[in-house]
């Protein structure tokens, strides 16, 4: 059986080993489990300088089309380059607790960056290569980000915000970027040589601040999500039981078509794959449905996330499935959305013998609930069950306290203290943290049922989230940029169902005097929101109105607004 090694600068921390033994149901395991919380835990020590010291040569990642023709990067080489990294920010100033932009896709870049920024006791900020102007603009801004990675795919996006920075000192290019030296910029690789291959990794406490994600709400700008170190050890529980099915061997490889600057690609597989010493897949290309059969073949995939809309991508590229041997894969996992009985069926057949599971989270809170075949049935249409470890229940939206009947609708929350999953609090934004925590819960703002197993089903969101692709779209930040278009009077945006991404935005534009409704006005609004936030936020399907419903206060009615593309 494969097992990780017990290190003295990562003792084994036996509760994330469940699955080396045997239970008898997913009951004994859960009443089993109980969190292990080191005093000290830095998650740079234990998914890269561990493995460096007893397995040096073991693969970290493994790159589709790598650039630098090398595909194949081990423990030992993340390492050094990490090392090198650190001493170099260091050299620049950058110390404890200072905020590291990453805005790198799935390139070795991306984990050499936030291994260097945790190495110092720094917070890494990922940031989607997706965002326009506004979008990176807001984060990097917001975050104080002193240093940032920047790929050669943002990299214009960067410079065209690079001047509102104050705080921003060090970028660094990844690619094929010819740095502005004049403007502080230095190239990756070459910025790394003559710094020393060493460094000793900072002693954190599990409390200390790892990451700052942004996730969007209904109302006011982009959230920052902080997260302690702690946050990797509150994943591990699901990843064991959700994403492996309750089994490693040594021929694992695992991949995830979600941005390594996303929870789900980062916070969800890449981390978890490497605390346990498996190789992750990394590729940049834009996905494709057509694409994922020779890919799993190439690499003998065996576990991989992806969202309900790559599904049926896939599905629709399913002649493919047959000219590949997709034999290796052993577990699915999925989330964002729901998967359908369509999807599951399709996997079934497809992926014979593969384990199909759902899971459920949120970027405040993730790997809290899902399936486990091997431990307990799925049951069609619910997501699954509590990760060992957690707590959930259905809480009165207005109280916020759990007193809602099992299989009554009610919010869906989790337990807070004490659980090293839920993030800390908002950045700078104490109210909404206040209101997002009640009670010792947190509160999930989406709306389900418990069943009297516990099997958890989700009915609907609280709120006007948009989740289009598996990515939470803020409606409001659609709404603020279209408004800085000269033709935009006023605008309102909601989700509508798309049959590919499940949801997507849809924009109704009351114009302002002098413009007229056009289909070229209409590409061009859409275009101006692409250039703006992250490629995914722009209005797939824009209406014009003549007059947006409001309430007595000026907010607008989007229920009226759904009401009408209903119609």
């Amino acid at each position: 059986m494969y097992t990780v090694p017990d290190t003295a600068i990562a003792p084994k921390l036996e509760a994330y080993h469940f699955h080396e033994q045997d239970w008898e149901d997913y009951d004994q395991l859960y009443e089993a489990f109980e969190w292990e919380i080191p005093d000290e835990f830095n998650v740079a020590t234990y998914t890269c300088d561990r493995w460096a010291e007893v397995a040096p040569d073991r693969p970290a990642l493994l790159i589709r089309d790598d650039p630098h023709d090398q595909g194949e990067y081990t423990f030992g080489e993340l390492q050094r380059a990490a090392n090198q990294l650190a001493n170099l920010l260091e050299s620049r100033g950058v110390e404890r607790g200072d905020r590291i932009g990453v805005n790198v896709p799935q390139k070795p870049e991306a984990v050499v960056g936030h291994l260097a920024a945790w190495k110092l006791g720094a917070v890494s900020v990922p940031l989607s290569t997706l965002f326009g102007t506004d979008g990176l603009r807001y984060r990097l801004d917001d975050s104080g980000a002193v240093a940032c990675l920047v790929d050669e795919s943002t990299v214009d996006v960067y410079r065209s915000v690079a001047d509102d920075l104050d705080e921003l000192e060090t970028v660094l290019t990844v690619g094929d970027v010819e740095p502005r030296e004049d403007d502080g910029e230095l190239e990756f690789w070459d910025a790394l040589n003559g710094h020393p291959e060493s460094f000793d990794t900072v002693a954190t406490d599990p409390d200390d601040d790892l990451t700052i994600f942004y996730t969007s709400g209904t109302t006011g700008n982009p959230k920052g999500v902080r997260h302690a170190h702690r946050m990797l050890l509150g994943h591990l529980p699901l990843f064991a039981s959700w994403f492996v099915s309750m089994e490693m061997t040594e021929d694992d490889v695992y991949w995830t078509p979600a941005s390594w600057t996303w929870m789900g690609g980062l916070g969800c597989v890449l981390l978890p794959a490497l605390f346990y010493g498996m190789p992750t897949v990394g590729w940049t290309k834009q996905f494709e449905g057509a694409d994922v059969f020779g890919l799993i073949e190439e690499f003998s995939i065996t576990n991989f996330w992806i969202p309900p809309t790559a599904l049926r991508m896939m599905m629709q590229e399913d002649e493919l499935a047959a000219q590949h041997d997709v034999s290796t894969v052993r577990t699915i996992t999925s989330g964002g959305e729901s998967l359908g009985g369509t999807i599951v069926d399709w996997v079934e057949e497809t992926f014979a013998g593969a384990d199909i599971h759902e899971g459920y989270g949120q970027t405040e809170a993730n790997m809290v609930v899902g399936g486990c075949a091997p431990l307990f049935p799925m049951r069609r249409g619910k997501i699954g069950r509590a990760a060992p470890g957690q707590e959930i229940a259905i809480l009165d939206p207005e109280t916020a306290e759990p007193t809602v009947e099992t299989g009554e609708v009610g919010e869906i929350g989790f337990k807070y203290e004490g659980n090293p999953t839920c993030f800390k609090e908002y950045w700078n934004k104490p109210r909404k943290t206040e209101n997002k925590i009640r009670n010792g819960w947190l509160r999930t703002e989406d709306l389900g049922t418990l069943d009297e197993d516990g099997y958890l089903e989700f009915v609907s969101r609280k709120d006007d989230v948009i989740i289009s692709s598996g990515y939470r779209i803020g409606p409001e930040e659609i709404e603020d940029s279209l408004s800085g278009h000269d033709a935009v009077a006023d605008v309102g945006v909601i989700g509508v169902e798309d049959e590919q991404r499940g949801e997507v935005p849809k924009a109704f534009v009351q114009l302002a005097d002098g413009y007229e409704p056009s289909d070229e006005l209409a590409e061009e609004l859409q275009q101006y929101v692409k250039d703006r936030l992250a490629k995914y936020e722009y209005p797939r399907r824009l209406e014009f109105i003549d007059q947006l419903p409001t309430t007595a206060t000026g907010k607008i009615r989007r229920a009226d607004l759904q009401t009408r593309h209903d119609e």
